[in-house]
């Protein structure tokens, strides 16, 4: 199974009717499963829910010109997880340093809201991307629907590792170096200005995961 999966897949028929519409409306936006952001040899992978329409979906990048990215990658640029300047564009020249970051589901759902089949179709795309990564150490999840779909493309239970936002979970299923799974409430415009998630909270997830790989490191 490929990591990504081709820019007309297939697979879940609502999606590709939501892609065609959004080809129609919006020419210019890339309309096509968002790949992977990074470096597949990092040790850190981070995964989202979804590409939003205005973000990933247009630019093609994921969590790339919409409030979670401005979030996120100014996050990743404070603890060391990429450098650069991010400025909303997929050629805006940042790169991100022992980090992938990639979404649950490739392509942009109506309402963001991708359903359970479409979650488990496109998890195979998580799972080779997953295998794809030899040095992978710690693996973040954006949110409990993405960290129950990294659970189960690790062949997991979400029951072995409840979500709660700043848990740290070391497992065991893994052939090979251990793997840690981080949580974290989704960097969402709405939970950020609901205060379900604070810049600071979101920091400290950052800085648990930034000694743990320090502290791995030969």
């Amino acid at each position: 199974m490929p990591a990504e999966p081709g820019r007309d897949c297939p697979l879940c028929p609502r999606l590709v009717a939501f892609r065609g519409e959004n080809r129609a409306r919006y020419p210019d936006f890339r309309n096509a499963p968002v790949p992977s952001f990074g470096d597949p040899a990092a040790r850190l992978l981070i995964v989202g829910l979804a590409p939003g329409l205005q973000g990933a979906n247009r630019t093609g990048r994921p969590f790339t010109g919409d409030w979670a990215g401005d979030l996120l990658y100014e996050t990743l640029l404070a603890f060391g997880f990429a450098r650069g300047v991010y400025d909303e564009r997929p050629d805006d020249g940042l790169e991100l340093v022992d980090c992938l970051v990639t979404n649950a589901v490739r392509c942009v759902p109506p309402q963001n809201r991708p359903t359970p089949a479409e979650m488990a179709t496109c998890r195979p795309f998580l799972a080779a991307t997953i295998a794809g990564m030899p040095r992978l150490r710690a693996i973040l999840v954006l949110g409990r629907v993405a960290h129950d779909s990294a659970l189960r493309a690790l062949a997991l239970r979400p029951s072995v590792a409840p979500f709660a936002h700043g848990a740290a979970t070391p497992l065991a299923a893994r052939g090979g170096p251990a793997l840690t799974l981080h949580a974290s409430y989704h960097c969402s415009r709405y939970n950020t200005n609901t205060g379900v998630l604070t810049p600071a909270m979101f920091q400290a997830v950052f800085r648990a995961l930034r000694a743990e790989l320090d502290a791995a490191r030969p």
